[in-house]
């Protein structure tokens, strides 16, 4: 009897989910859900684009024509409404219903919203979509000074792009360093210098509280009463489980869906997998994460147990003329051996601790 796996989400999690059911079984009928337009894409390619004509057949995570040869149905521009656990059902907006045998959860994350004064006012963006780059795009020749809040990868990368084009560039963010998460204080120097060098200013340990103008931006306040002028900000300062779909379901949920090594809920038949799947406390949000849990849920989905139990942590990093790597975490109060290469020159920095 074949069995009718939907899932609902179009990101790297659930692609990868697709190719590991189909290296095990070519009898399922697969469905994707995609609540975008546009074929399944390397969201992490986004910010590399802001001024070339993107093209998403260029960013595709797979040949349209792969989908086809592997028998997975695509619903493109879709939006799931609500689950129906009980009935093993799928409710989308456009009426339609959708029956499963097992349910796959990987419709990611949206980047947090943060509650600033004027935050929905005329050219505050964030980045998340593809349709979210053309919206920016359709604005970006006609502004002059942009203030990203954040200090992040995304945020970073798209200053570079900006301040590479002849754009004013600020960089806000609320911690002590840039890529808080990932590099170490000396680290962090020397990509705070190299992003000086480009004439972008750097504003650490700075909370905007309030975004000023009529309808459109023109500036920010600062909490400690500091004003910036800007005629676009870029906001890129965490992400939050997209799992309000699932709040009137039986599934457990805490910061996201609560899953068990196998990827699997606390309904045996459904899993999640990628940013909305929360595994020992901890939502992973990252792409190499998703990618090994996206597998994980597949080959049980097709009946090879297999656990997933961590993945490091791996940010790259290519602008503002520096390479950035960082893989696992920069706590050295959780080892106990550093080993330090640092010619203090700014150019070269090396460190790793176990």
């Amino acid at each position: 009897m074949n069995h009718d796996v939907v899932i609902i989400g179009g990101g790297v999690a659930a692609v990868n989910a697709l190719k590991a059911i189909r290296e095990l079984n070519t009898d399922m009928n697969l469905t994707v859900i995609q609540n975008e337009s546009v074929y399944p894409y390397y969201r992490t390619r986004l910010t590399k684009s802001l001024f070339e004509d993107l093209d998403a057949n260029k960013i595709l995570l797979q040949k349209k024509e792969w989908y086809e040869q592997n028998n997975v149905n695509l619903y493109l521009g879709r939006e799931v409404t609500s689950i129906d656990t009980e009935n093993c059902s799928v409710h989308l907006n456009d009426g339609s219903c959708l029956n499963y045998d097992k349910l796959l959860l990987a419709n990611g994350s949206i980047n947090f919203k943060p509650p600033i004064e004027g935050i929905d006012k005329e050219n505050v963006f964030t980045i998340r979509t593809f349709q979210d780059i053309q919206t920016l795009k359709a604005k970006i020749n006609d502004t002059e000074t942009i203030l990203t809040i954040g200090g992040g990868i995304q945020n970073l990368e798209a200053a570079w792009a900006f301040c590479s084009h002849g754009k004013k560039v600020m960089i806000a963010e609320f911690m002590d360093k840039l890529m808080p998460r990932q590099l170490d204080p000396r680290a962090s120097e020397i990509l705070k210098k190299a992003v000086e060098a480009s004439n972008v200013k750097v504003f650490l340990g700075t909370q905007v509280t309030t975004i000023t103008g009529e309808d459109k931006v023109n500036g920010v306040v600062t909490q400690s009463g500091d004003t910036f002028n800007c005629d676009m900000i870029v906001y890129s300062v965490g992400i939050r489980p997209n799992k309000k779909i699932y709040e009137s379901t039986s599934i457990d949920m805490n910061l996201g869906v609560v899953v068990n090594h196998h990827m699997q809920t606390s309904l045996e038949n459904i899993y999640a997998a990628g940013d909305i799947a929360e595994l020992n406390g901890k939502v992973g949000g990252l792409w190499t994460i998703a990618i090994e849990q996206g597998k994980t849920a597949g080959y049980n989905i097709a009946g090879k147990t297999t656990s997933y139990n961590s993945s490091l942590p791996v940010t790259t990093l290519n602008a503002f003329h520096l390479d950035v790597f960082s893989v696992g975490t920069v706590d050295e109060n959780s080892y106990s051996q550093t080993l330090i290469d640092d010619p203090l020159n700014d150019q070269s920095y090396r460190k790793k601790i176990r």
